[in-house]
C-alpha cells in the first residue's frame, strides 16, 4: 500500500490517505513521485509519503489510479518541512506543496542531469578576514558543524561573492547549501559569482521567471543530487537541496520573501525551521538587520558576524543629516526645502569628480498626492473629501491643474480647511518628477531613471550622472556611487505601520552600501531630522543598535517578534461563526475589528480582528486555529475566513 498525500483544499482532510498499489504500477511507483487517486468521485494529483505492506484501514483499499513518473520530486526532509511549515501557519500541507514543487514537465524528466567534474576545496578565507568571526565560520561550514550567524555585511560589500564562497566551504565539507534572495536582479548578481567561484553542474538556479521546463530542469538538478548548491527566489525555500548544510536568506526584511499563497510563510522563518530540522548551519545577512534577526541573536540561536568599528569607518561612506543643528544654522531653509544647499553642494562635488549619484525617491511616478504648502495635511477635494493630485499629462496650455483623484474634479482654487492656506506642494515627488527638477538644476548632466515607472536598470557606467531611484531598484554602477541622496524620508518614517523605521532604514543603508568609502570621497545625505532614532542610527552606521532597541520596544508594546499575532480576514457574519467556535490558549488578547478594504474579486463589507499570544504559546494559537479551518470545512460553510499569521502589515 501507498500513503498518498492527496491535493485536496480541504482542511479537515489535511492528512494522509491509504491506497493499494496495483501489480502494474509496483515496479514504478516509489516514495516521493507523483500519482493521480479516486478521491470523493473526483480524480486528484497526490504524492506518495511511503510504501507499506499492512494499513490501519479497515475497509477496503482504492487502488492508485495512475502513476504520471516514477521521479521521486518530493523528499522526505521536505515533506517533515512541508508538514511543519503547515502547522506552523495554521495552513494545510497541500497548500505548502503548492508552493514547494513545480508542476512536471515529462520532457524534463526524460533528459540526463549533467553533474559536476569534481568539488571545489575550502574557499580563500581572505574574503571574510574583514569580519572577527568570518574565517571560524568558513571552518565549520567546511567541518559539517551546525554554526548559526547573523551577518551585517559592511558597506561596499560584494556580497554576492561572500555568500558563494560560504556555498563552497559546505561543498568542501561534502555538504549541500540553499540560497535565497529577494529579487531576480539580486539573483543575477549571486548566479555571477557561482560562475567564477564553483565548477559547472555543481550549483542551480530556481528563479520565477524562467519558462516552465527550464524550471522543472533545474529542480530535477537539485532533487536528483546532482547539483547540491541551490540559488534562488522565494520559492526555493523549499528546494530538494542533498545532504543539507547551510541555509542562507539575504536582506529578510525585504516584502518580497513573504509569500501572498496560503498559508503565507516567510523564507527567514522557514529557513530556520529546516536548519532545526536538518541540524544545518544558518545565515541570516543583509547589510541592514530586522527585530526578528535581532532576536535570533538576543536568544543565543545565532551568533553576529559583524566588523569591528575600525573597520566599519574605513568602508562606511560620510553619512549627513539635513536637519542637524550645523547644517540648520548655515541654510534656515534645509529643514522645509526638498533639495537643500547642502545636497547641493554634495552631488555638483561628485559630478565635478567623475563619479555617479545616486537620488532615492520613495515612490514611484510623477506627484501621487499634494498637501497644503503651510502646515503639510493632506489636500482633500472639497466636494468628495478625495486626495487631489496633478496628472502627469499637461492640460491645455501646458498647465498641469490640480484635480481630485476620487471624483476627477478639478481644483483651481485651494482652501485648506485646517490653516486657510492656499498653496500647495508635492507631498511625495516620484522618479519621474525628481528626474525633472534635477535636470533643471544640473543642466548637461545625464539623468537617468530606475523604478517600477520607468524601468530596473541593473548597472549604470562610471562617469558623472544623476540615478533617480525608488527603493530596492539602485542600480549598482561601476566603481561605486560618489554620493547619494535619500530625499523625501519623511514619507518612509511616517507610515502607520509596525515596521516604519526598521523599514526605512534598511532602504537607506541598502542605497549608501552602493557609495564609496568616505576616504575616497563617498557621502550621502538624509533629508530628515538629524535626532531621529533611525536617522541616528543610519550617521553612526549601526543597524543591529537600532534593530536591539526595535526588538525591546516591540517586546514593550506586546508586537511580533515578540509575541505572535493571526490577522482573521471575512465578513462580519462569517468572522462572528468563527470566533464562536475558536478556542483561544491562555493570555490571548483578540483586538478589533477594523475595517479592511476589499480584495480583488471579493465584494461587500469586510472587517479584520487580530489575536495576539506571546510567543511561547504560538503553536497552540495556530493548532487552535487550524482545528476551527477544519470544523468550518466540514461543515462546508460558504464564506471563508482568511487566517494569516505573522503578517508583515499591520497598519
Amino acid at each position: 500500500m501507498a500513503r498518498v498525500v492527496v491535493d485536496v483544499p480541504l482542511a479537515h482532510l489535511d492528512r494522509p490517505f491509504d491506497y493499494a498499489v496495483p501489480e502494474k504500477f509496483a515496479d514504478v511507483v516509489r516514495p516521493g513521485c507523483r500519482v493521480r487517486v479516486r478521491f470523493s468521485g473526483q480524480l486528484l494529483d497526490g504524492f506518495v509519503l511511503s510504501l507499506d505492506d499492512a494499513t490501519d484501514f479497515s475497509g477496503k483499499l482504492l487502488p492508485l489510479a495512475h502513476v504520471p513518473s516514477g521521479e521521486p520530486v518530493l523528499t522526505p526532509q521536505v515533506a517533515r518541512l512541508a508538514r511543519q511549515v503547515a502547522d506552523r501557519y495554521a495552513g494545510t500541507m497541500g497548500d505548502v506543496l503548492r508552493l514547494a514543487l513545480p508542476p512536471r514537465r515529462a520532457a524534463a524528466e526524460k533528459r540526463d542531469t549533467p553533474t559536476p567534474a569534481a568539488l571545489p576545496g575550502a574557499p580563500d578565507p581572505a574574503g571574510f578576514a574583514r569580519y572577527s568571526a568570518g574565517p571560524g565560520l568558513l571552518t565549520a561550514l567546511a567541518e559539517g558543524r551546525p554554526a548559526r550567524a547573523v551577518w551585517t555585511a559592511l558597506p561596499g560589500e560584494d556580497w554576492p561573492a561572500r555568500l558563494v564562497e560560504l556555498c563552497q566551504a559546505a561543498l568542501a565539507g561534502r555538504r549541500g547549501a540553499l540560497v535565497v534572495v529577494p529579487d531576480g536582479r539580486d539573483l543575477d548578481r549571486l548566479t555571477a559569482a557561482a560562475a567564477r567561484l564553483l565548477p559547472e553542474h555543481s550549483y542551480t538556479v530556481l528563479r520565477a521567471d524562467d519558462s516552465p521546463e527550464k524550471r522543472y530542469r533545474s529542480f530535477l538538478a537539485a532533487s536528483r543530487g546532482a547539483a547540491q548548491v541551490v540559488l534562488g527566489t522565494r520559492s526555493a525555500m523549499f528546494a530538494p537541496v542533498r545532504d543539507m548544510g547551510l541555509v542562507v536568506v539575504w536582506d529578510d526584511g525585504d516584502d518580497l520573501h513573504a509569500d501572498e499563497h496560503a498559508p503565507y510563510p516567510h523564507v527567514r522563518d522557514v529557513l530556520v525551521q529546516r536548519a532545526w530540522l536538518d541540524s544545518c548551519a544558518a545565515v541570516v545577512a543583509g547589510t541592514a538587520r530586522t527585530a526578528e534577526a535581532a532576536l535570533l541573536v538576543e536568544s543565543g540561536w545565532a551568533h553576529e558576524l559583524v566588523a569591528d568599528r575600525v573597520v566599519l569607518r574605513s568602508a562606511a561612506p560620510r553619512v549627513q543629516a539635513l536637519g542637524d543643528d550645523f547644517e540648520l544654522a548655515r541654510d534656515p531653509a534645509a529643514r522645509s526645502a526638498r533639495l537643500p544647499s547642502l545636497a547641493h553642494e554634495v552631488a555638483r562635488k561628485a559630478l565635478a569628480g567623475g563619479a555617479p549619484v545616486l537620488v532615492q525617491v520613495p515612490r514611484r511616478g510623477y506627484v501621487p498626492s499634494l498637501s497644503c504648502a503651510r502646515c503639510r495635511l493632506p489636500a482633500r477635494c472639497a466636494h468628495c473629501a478625495g486626495p487631489l493630485g496633478i496628472s502627469p499629462r499637461p492640460g491645455p496650455g501646458g498647465a498641469r491643474i490640480p484635480a481630485c483623484r476620487w471624483c476627477a474634479r478639478p481644483a483651481a482654487t485651494f482652501d485648506c480647511p485646517h490653516c486657510h492656506g492656499t498653496k500647495l506642494r508635492a507631498a511625495v515627488v516620484g522618479e519621474s518628477r525628481t528626474a525633472e527638477e534635477l535636470a533643471r538644476a544640473f543642466p548637461g548632466t545625464t539623468v537617468r531613471t530606475s523604478g517600477s515607472t520607468s524601468g530596473v536598470l541593473a548597472t549604470v557606467p562610471a562617469g558623472p550622472s544623476l540615478v533617480v531611484s525608488t527603493p530596492g531598484a539602485e542600480p549598482v554602477a561601476e566603481g561605486g556611487y560618489g554620493a547619494a541622496l535619500l530625499l523625501d524620508s519623511w514619507a518612509l518614517l511616517g507610515r502607520a505601520d509596525l515596521r516604519a523605521g526598521e523599514e526605512a532604514l534598511r532602504r537607506w543603508m541598502n542605497a549608501a552600501a552602493l557609495v564609496r568609502p568616505a576616504a575616497t570621497g563617498g557621502a550621502v545625505v538624509v533629508a530628515a531630522d538629524a535626532a531621529h532614532p533611525v536617522v541616528q542610527a543610519l550617521v553612526r552606521w549601526d543597524p543591529a543598535g537600532l534593530a536591539a532597541r526595535e526588538l525591546a520596544d516591540r517586546r514593550e508594546l506586546g508586537f511580533p517578534p515578540a509575541t505572535r499575532i493571526a490577522a482573521l480576514s471575512g465578513s462580519p457574519a462569517a468572522l462572528a461563526e468563527f470566533l464562536d467556535d475558536l478556542r483561544l490558549p491562555e493570555g490571548a488578547d483578540l483586538l478589533g475589528p477594523v475595517p479592511e478594504p476589499p480584495r480583488p474579486g471579493q465584494e461587500g463589507e469586510r472587517e479584520r480582528y487580530l489575536v495576539r499570544v506571546p510567543r511561547t504559546e504560538g503553536v497552540a494559537l495556530a493548532h487552535a486555529l487550524s482545528e476551527v479551518q477544519g470544523v468550518r470545512s466540514a461543515r462546508k460553510v460558504a464564506e471563508h475566513v482568511r487566517v494569516q499569521l505573522d503578517p508583515l502589515d499591520l497598519a
